[in-house]
């Protein structure tokens, strides 16, 4: 027995993952609709996992550079040149990382001495707040409503700026709400970041799954990429999930901090998972496009299916998640999502997970078969005149 508690008190304190703590209660449950984790119901493309394959029979077992095969950072120059116009050294301004997770685990690490904010927009993904806390940092969340298209405005980050505040962690299109921002938008929103001399790090990971226009990267604006740190990766666009990839890019000076930092914890990224994602960038966005378009037909069938039975949605312009009110359940939302999953066996998140300003949502993804979506509408349906027969 144990005479000493030997947990760190910040690791004590820290929730679990809303999202996992939730899905815990999924295993061993039979025929279960999940609409919760946030992962492609497709498999990657066949070219990339031959790819993959080769370099294995090829013998490609060992170690890359800690910044990542030079061969995928030079790919990586060329791909956000042609599809972003942006530009970074191969050389210096970019690291390979095992997925966005640890891009923003070492972001944020790399910048934040202790005590430091990190303005934080909510809704949020749930790793946000708790990688802060681990670098010594201090979250402040910035919420944003339903009103306001979940998006923050430059008032409430000028608001929240203090001589503490070292950057923000800004993310679009947004999980879980599917948001995004214009042009114009985050002008106005670099224009105060610009005056708090704060550092940016952009998530942009769903990028590359915005239905309604293009994407505009934060660093592509006038003046921005002096002060971004830009995180993108394979997971989402190229149904990379388990390959674990991502990759960061920004000022030499950061970059080279957040290297130094790898090198002794993660050392590098697996070298075949770096293969088969340089053949991801050769062969173009075919099969991304794909994808995209059936993310299309099944946003555009869930968001006018929910608003019919009572479940208010916007239609998001990025990602897979939907983040519909649950208000005319009368449930607050661990409820609605527990009896939904015990009643009929349909899986969501309950909007407390991304922050607790939104307990009347939940997150719905769509990164399903498009028949089981139908199912799972149907179900839900049911539990909503259930609800309101109660009320």
């Amino acid at each position: 027995m144990m005479k000493k508690n030997y947990v760190s008190a910040v690791v004590e304190k820290m929730a679990p993952s809303g999202i996992r703590a939730f899905f815990d209660l999924v295993l061993g449950m039979k025929d279960v609709i999940s609409l919760g984790v946030g992962e492609p119901d497709f498999v990657t493309p066949w070219n990339i996992r031959e790819t993959g394959i080769f370099a294995l029979e090829e013998g490609y077992t060992s170690y890359t550079s800690n910044k990542g095969l030079y061969k995928l950072r030079l790919y990586l120059n060329r791909f956000l040149h042609q599809r972003y116009g942006l530009d970074y050294s191969a050389e210096d301004e970019m690291l390979v990382t095992v997925g966005v997770s640890e891009g923003l685990d070492l972001a944020v690490r790399a910048i934040v001495n202790p005590g430091e904010q990190i303005l934080i927009p909510q809704p949020s993904y749930v790793s946000y707040g708790p990688v802060v806390e681990l670098a010594g940092g201090e979250p402040v969340y910035l919420p944003a409503d339903e009103q306001g298209g979940f998006k923050i405005t430059p008032g409430q980050i000028d608001k929240a700026c203090t001589p503490k505040t070292k950057g923000i962690l800004l993310n679009y299109p947004v999980n879980p709400t599917g948001a995004t921002y214009t042009k114009k938008e985050l002008e106005a929103i670099q224009r105060v970041c610009k005056k708090h001399d704060l550092v940016v790090i952009c998530d942009e990971v769903y990028g590359d799954l915005t239905y309604d226009g293009e994407h505009v990267p934060y660093p592509s604006l006038p003046g921005a990429r002096a002060h971004t740190i830009y995180l993108n990766g394979f997971s989402k666009a190229f149904a990379m999930t388990g390959w674990r990839l991502g990759y960061a890019c920004g000022p030499k000076p950061i970059i080279a901090a957040m290297t130094k930092i790898h090198q002794y914890t993660i050392l590098c990224a697996p070298i075949v998972s770096q293969m088969a994602a340089c053949e991801a960038l050769q062969a173009g966005k075919r099969g991304v496009e794909e994808m995209k378009r059936e993310y299309r037909r099944r946003r555009d069938f869930m968001t006018e299916s929910l608003n019919a039975i009572g479940l208010g949605c916007a239609k998001p312009q990025g990602a897979f998640y939907m983040f519909p009110c649950i208000a005319q359940s009368g449930l607050r939302s661990l409820e609605f999502a527990s009896r939904l999953l015990k009643e009929h066996k349909v899986a969501v998140v309950p909007g407390v997970a991304f922050g607790l300003h939104y307990d009347n949502y939940v997150r719905m993804s769509y990164a399903t078969n498009y028949e089981q979506l139908k199912i799972a509408v149907n179900h839900m349906a049911l539990f909503m005149k259930k609800c309101r027969s109660f009320s």
